[in-house]
């Protein structure tokens, strides 16, 4: 009973690690898709520093439109020529999206790896190898996430002055380290198996002697377990 315990309380411990994972991984989700859909990422100057801050107007852009922002006036304009784009803004796009995407499947292989969900032939390593492979999913949607949200505002600063960040970047950047952490959790709590004992240090009794002693072969088991 005492194997079967410490067995029961591992598996607790790591259903825990993983819902832990999960639902860091889907928040850090969400903030990549808020991230993505907004157009508030950097906001820069087209005039001076100094005179934007006497007019206070600024420029917000994002990956999709660029808006003029001021007390009297909230203008946008879509970026719909993609040919003439700047690289950045593609790449980013590109980025995003497919962090988005992967956002999906990740989460089914996740939840599918859950011990409380049954499928037809569902094994134990079946579910460890969707549990890591939602896992991975996760970590590769930060990266890009990670590249886009810093590669940006770089390159927008390059083209004019950037005077702050918006709350599209701050978003990315929370659910980018969120995706990355629950990843991180999701894969460290499928690396060891608690339910599998271990038969090495296996003690049997023999009603012969009436001793505890130590048999490596598994078959000795057999015999010495006769009265």
């Amino acid at each position: 009973m005492g194997w079967r315990d410490h067995q029961q309380r591992a598996t607790e411990v790591q259903m825990r690690r993983q819902l832990l994972g999960t639902a860091a991984s889907g928040v850090g989700w969400v903030g990549v898709i808020v991230a993505t859909a907004t157009n508030d990422w950097v906001r820069t100057c087209d005039y001076t520093k100094a005179t934007c801050v006497r007019m206070d107007e600024l420029s917000s852009r994002g990956l999709w439109a660029e808006c003029v922002i001021s007390p009297s006036l909230y203008h946008c304009v879509g970026l719909t020529q993609i040919l003439t784009l700047p690289a950045y803004v593609q790449t980013a796009r590109a980025l995003m999206i497919c962090a988005c995407l992967l956002g999906l499947p990740a989460t089914l292989l996740i939840l599918m790896s859950m011990a409380c969900v049954r499928l037809q032939n569902d094994t134990s390593a079946v579910k460890k190898r969707r549990a890591r492979v939602g896992g991975v999913l996760f970590i590769f949607m930060a990266v890009c996430s990670i590249i886009s949200t810093v590669w940006f505002p770089i390159g927008a600063n390059k083209e004019e002055d950037l005077m702050s960040f918006g709350f599209s970047l701050y978003s990315g950047w929370v659910g980018s380290a969120l995706c990355l952490l629950g990843g991180i959790i999701i894969l460290c709590c499928q690396g060891i198996d608690p339910g599998t004992p271990s038969r090495d240090d296996s003690f049997y009794y023999s009603g012969n002697r009436g001793t505890a002693t130590l048999l490596d072969p598994p078959a000795n088991h057999a015999k010495s377990a006769r009265v």
